[in-house]
């Protein structure tokens, strides 16, 4: 049998052959390539989908876990209510109230505890129940036994802690709403239990999950005793569901999500265990429409390339049978090409497949020239730069030399402040003109902001100190050349100037694990927190700058400098208060130092 096929297969014309050999190149990788997109499809599908549930069990969780603090908070303040706990402990003694203290207590502590009550919007009520019927009502708060018998969870043989969905059957009128409540005993040291707080929240205030009305999606509280609490977005088959879930065993852990299918359906589900409650919130969402929309897309795409792929075929097989016509003269003009003579163009190759090829032979050539004229231009361009940079070292030291002469004649003629401001003014300009592949260290930049303010207080009638708090670690650190001069001009001409009066710049190092930070701060105007957040949007990028003064453009070269050499976990961030101080926080990590800046000096002469 193998025989023969390849008997057959060798008896096949030469376009049949080229045909059958392109169909399976290209059914083969847009096989794979569909196959994995549509894989990927379905798994984006789910994975939005479970996100989506994490993210919304998180926030189940910290609104749940807000009512549980809020209502433990509240149960704590009744049982450290003194008064109260004295009315109940004269219950159980049987001493009776005078009517002067009962008007008293009403007033006082009663009308307290239902402020209290009232103005937390999430209780439903807070009941006190007194162990017997020897106590004056006070109506909201203050009850005897027979009321709370009434209640449905007074029936348990432990009604102690959390109890769930349940109606108010205080009064004779029942509240149709569903309550669940804290239940705390009341204890005294010499009367043993003198009375039960009841903190009441309704079930829609502690799961908003259970009455979400959302599509395909339901949820379920479960006991650790085993029962179930729905809402009202239960489903059909949701008691099912939870039961089998159940018997595997719920996770008793943080939030969990994950992906499973019941019989067709396609489900997410995630679960919370809260701890103080002794139960599992149960979240699940129906994704079969979204998973079968991508099983209906992946069924037309087969069908399409079907199709396409008996079309594909016929139109193969009769170019192929044009474009060996074409083969020899390009394969001539190949071998030309293989012999060095890359003047050789294809010429004439129609505008078919065999055409494309000749015309792309043709394009790879001129490429192939221009890319060797361009390795000759680069070359070139790398001396030129070579040569200019020696032309810049020589106006450079031509520069420093005539700085030199000035500083001689004024302290000739003991014009000492200007020999300083001169030196200040060299020192910056060899730092500035000096070429620097990489980075300098932080305390070549210190230098560089000492000379650069030196020769700003020339301008000023007040004077601007530079106050140092850096470790050593920190100075010999490396950071994008120019880095630190921009924030100092920055706290200057937009936080200092207009005040007019001495203030000082504080510039400190703080070394935070890996990393090093440098914080500048200067006591001038500072910005309100619009600003802040403008100025930070403009240095994310969130917000065009322009070309004029305070637009945040330098403080932006400095953050994409910063990133651009050590990557994005790095950079600048912005604290200020308006009236009191601006402080720019620079992050960069700690690296071995080196001293680029006798490099620069030798370069420089």
């Amino acid at each position: 049998m193998k025989k023969h096929w390849k008997e057959t297969l060798n008896g096949l014309k030469l376009n049949i052959k080229f045909t059958l050999v392109i169909i399976m190149l290209v059914i083969l990788p847009i096989s794979v390539m569909a196959g994995v997109l549509f894989y990927n499809m379905e798994e984006n599908v789910i994975q939005e989908n479970a996100d989506y549930m994490h993210y919304t069990m998180e926030r189940n969780e910290d609104n749940i876990r807000k009512n549980i603090d809020s209502v433990n908070m509240t149960a704590q303040f009744f049982l450290s209510d003194e008064a109260l706990l004295q009315v109940l402990n004269q219950t159980v003694s049987e001493d009776q109230m005078t009517t002067e203290e009962m008007m008293e207590f009403y007033h006082s502590n009663i009308a307290s505890l239902e402020r209290l009550v009232n103005n937390n919007t999430l209780l439903y009520g807070v009941r006190v129940y007194a162990v017997n019927d020897n106590v004056q009502e006070m109506v909201p708060i203050l009850y005897d036994h027979s009321r709370m018998e009434k209640m449905e969870w007074a029936q348990k043989p432990d009604y102690t802690g959390w109890n769930y969905n349940y109606q108010d059957r205080l009064f004779d009128n029942h509240d149709k709403h569903k309550i669940a409540s804290l239940i705390t005993a009341a204890e005294d040291y010499e009367n043993g239990c003198i009375g039960v707080i009841e903190t009441a929240v309704t079930m829609e205030s502690l799961f908003p999950s259970l009455y979400e009305d959302i599509q395909n999606e339901w949820s379920c509280f479960v006991s650790d005793e085993g029962d179930l609490y729905f809402g009202n977005n239960r489903q059909e088959t949701s008691e099912e569901f939870v039961r089998l879930r159940m018997e595997e065993g719920l996770e008793k852990n943080a939030i969990h999500t994950d992906y499973t299918k019941q019989g067709r359906e396609h489900l997410i589900v995630s679960y919370l265990y809260i701890k103080e409650m002794q139960g599992t919130l149960l979240s699940v969402k129906n994704i079969s429409e979204n998973v079968q929309y991508v099983y209906r897309m992946r069924n037309i795409f087969v069908a399409i390339m079907l199709v396409l792929v008996v079309g594909l075929a016929f139109l193969i097989n009769d170019i192929v049978k044009r474009l060996l016509r074409q083969f020899y003269e390009i394969l001539k003009s190949i071998r030309a090409i293989q012999k060095g003579d890359l003047s050789v163009r294809i010429a004439g190759s129609g505008t078919d497949e065999m055409g494309e090829l000749g015309m792309q032979i043709n394009k790879m050539l001129d490429r192939i020239e221009q890319l060797m004229k361009e390795n000759i231009d680069r070359e070139l361009l790398a001396k030129n730069s070579e040569i200019r940079a020696l032309q810049n070292q020589i106006n450079a030291h031509f520069i420093y030399n005539v700085l030199e002469s000035i500083k001689m004649m004024a302290e000739i003629d003991e014009e000492y402040a200007i020999s300083d401001a001169i030196t200040s003014l060299g020192k910056l300009l060899r730092y500035s003109m000096r070429w620097v592949s990489g980075n300098v260290l932080v305390e070549e930049e210190i230098e560089y902001i000492r000379n650069y303010l030196a020769l700003i207080n020339l301008r000023f009638d007040y004077e601007i100190y530079l106050s140092l708090n850096l470790p050593e670690e920190i100075l010999k650190q490396e950071i994008p050349k120019m880095s630190l001069q921009p924030i100092i001009e920055n706290a200057i001409y937009h936080g200092i100037e207009e005040l007019a009066e001495d203030t000082n710049i504080y510039v400190k190092g703080i070394i935070e694990g890996r990393d090093c930070i440098i914080e500048i701060t200067d006591a001038g105007r500072g910005m309100n927190e619009e600003q802040v957040e403008k100025l930070k949007k403009k240095i994310a990028g969130e917000i065009e700058t322009g070309g004029g003064s305070g637009n945040g453009i330098g403080l932006k070269n400095v953050q994409d400098r910063i990133r651009m050499s050590f990557g994005e976990g790095y950079g600048i961030g912005i604290a200020s208060k308006l009236g009191c101080y601006t402080k720019i926080t620079v992050r960069i990590p700690m690296t071995a130092g080196r001293s680029s800046y006798e490099n620069g000096l030798n370069c420089g002469g």
